[in-house]
Order: structure tokens, then C-alpha cells, then sequence
């Protein structure tokens, strides 16, 4: 199969080309979309396209500026592709769109699923357009996947690799109340849910690539400190982080949270490679050794 990758060069993307090149899959790296010169040619002759393209959503706090560009390097970029397709006289048989559970907006405890309506805030709203943009490929007949992903863990990236140096030191704990829900994913799950997305003719529209067992930041912090043989009890005040990124960012990225199953992927039969948080940091921290 040959499979054109958006965003390839990013934590995600550099493990599904390797993971799609070990399988005997050909990938084509295709640049930004709408931005580099002649960048749909690698959309020539694909099977699969897969969109991880867009700016990450923590790199700084979020000023009216960044917020449209936040918005901006999803919608345009997704767009861009998604007519490309919608035009071709050849299309690949899977679109596979990156999108995110903030789509659900900040929901407490209930359970959620991918037939759950969105939410409110920026993110909800930003997610609601990006997935949007995928219409024209959609409305086209090719068979349109939105990967809603949770908090991706990893030690080569992400928000595990910056909160690892603090809980090393033993100085690690639940943000704010601790209540809010953590709704992660392994990086090698991840991947895995992209792979089954491409292969199974049965999945389409939204899927939750998120583990089984979401978890409190509370149980999160804890399963981390086990995970290092550290203390894990020093909260971080829910008015400290306000301070140090704004109350919208604070509120939406790291106060509020989602309570988000895998319904979708556990129906069409993708098997977790770690459904327990504390296996896969014991995983991830043997091999980080």
C-alpha cells in the first residue's frame, strides 16, 4: 500500500512511517498543505492519506495571534487536502484526518463517547471546524476517519517527556483539584489505531484513540510516581497555572478533562497494546532506560 503522510516529521508521524515501512508499506511525505509549492504531487497514486499536520496546541500561551494560528494550520491545511481529494480521478481508498478528544469540551465524569455531542471553548470549536474541513473528501465517497487522540504517552515527546525530569525529582502531583479526567493513549496505540483505521473497511467517521481506562489526574499523578519509585502528592494549584498560561489555556488543556472510551475502535476488534496506565509507564520506562 502506499500511504501519503502530512505532519510526518512529528512524534506521531515518525512512528507510524517507521512502523508502516517495517510492515512493507511505501510513504510518501507529503509537506504543508496550502503552503509548500506543488505539495499535493505526493497525493499522486496514494492508497492512504494520512493528515497529522498542525501547530502544536501547548508550544506557547495562547494570544488572539496564536489561537487563529492554532485554528488556521488545522482548517486550511485539512481543507487544502480534503478537496485535493475530493477532485482526483483516482482517490485513495482512506482519508484519515487527525483530530482531538477536545472536541467533547470539558465534561466532568460523564462517560463519553464518539456519538457524544461537542462541547463549548476554543478547542471544542476548533476541533468541530477542523473535522468540517474533511467534507469535500467525504462527500466524494472516500472513506473519511477522524482520529479524536487523546494525551499521547511517550518519552520522546509530548506531555509525558516534560512532566518526567519533575516527578524524577520527586517534586510531581495532580493539577489543581485532581479530579479531572486524563483520557491517554500509548504512542505504540496510537499508531496502532492510525494502522487499523487504514485497514479496516468497516471504520469510519470519528474514532476515540484513546485507552480503555481514562484516569483521574489525581490516579495519573500516582501511577507515574509508582512508575519512578517517587513521591507523587505535590499538587499544582489550579491558580498557579492560570498565572503562568492564562485562564483559557490553564482551564481547557490542563484543568478541565474528558472521560473518553475507545467505543468505535473496541467494536471494530483493535486489541490495546497497553490498556493499563501502569503497564504502559512500566513499558515505557523500562525501554527509556
Amino acid at each position: 500500500m502506499q500511504v501519503a503522510v502530512t505532519g510526518s516529521h512529528g512524534m506521531i508521524g515518525t512512528a507510524l512511517i517507521a512502523q508502516l515501512e517495517a510492515r512493507g508499506d511505501v510513504c510518501v511525505r507529503i509537506g504543508r498543505p496550502a503552503v509548500e509549492p506543488q505539495w499535493d504531487r505526493g497525493l499522486d497514486g496514494a492508497d492512504a492519506v494520512v493528515h497529522l499536520a498542525g501547530q502544536n496546541i501547548g508550544a506557547r500561551r495562547w494570544s488572539e495571534h496564536q489561537r487563529a494560528e492554532i485554528r488556521s494550520s488545522r482548517t486550511q491545511g485539512t481543507q487544502a487536502i480534503s478537496s485535493a481529494l475530493a477532485n482526483m480521478s483516482h482517490a485513495p481508498r482512506v482519508f484519515l484526518s487527525a483530530s482531538a478528544i477536545g472536541f467533547y469540551g470539558d465534561r466532568g465524569e460523564e462517560l463519553i463517547t464518539e456519538q457524544s455531542s461537542p462541547g463549548t471553548g476554543f478547542l471544542a470549536e476548533t476541533c468541530r471546524v477542523w473535522e468540517e474541513s474533511t467534507s469535500p473528501a467525504a462527500g466524494n465517497g472516500i472513506r473519511t476517519v477522524l482520529l479524536r487522540t487523546g494525551v499521547v504517552q511517550s518519552t520522546s515527546g509530548g506531555a509525558l517527556a516534560k512532566q518526567l525530569p519533575i516527578f524524577r525529582f520527586g517534586l510531581g502531583g495532580p493539577l489543581g483539584s485532581g479530579n479531572q479526567y486524563v483520557s491517554w493513549i500509548s504512542l505504540a496505540d496510537e499508531v496502532g489505531a492510525i494502522l487499523h483505521g487504514l485497514d479496516h473497511e468497516e471504520v469510519a467517521g470519528p474514532v476515540n484513540a484513546v485507552a480503555p481506562h481514562p484516569v483521574t489526574s489525581r490516579a495519573y499523578a500516582r501511577a507515574l510516581g509508582r512508575a519512578l519509585r517517587r513521591p507523587a502528592a505535590l499538587r499544582v494549584p489550579g491558580l498557579a497555572l492560570r498565572i503562568a498560561l492564562g485562564r483559557e489555556m490553564a482551564d481547557e488543556l490542563l484543568l478541565g478533562g474528558q472521560r473518553v472510551i475507545p467505543e468505535a475502535l473496541l467494536a471494530s476488534g483493535y486489541q490495546f497494546v497497553h490498556p493499563d496506565l501502569d503497564a504502559c509507564f512500566s513499558s515505557l520506562l523500562d525501554r527509556a532506560h
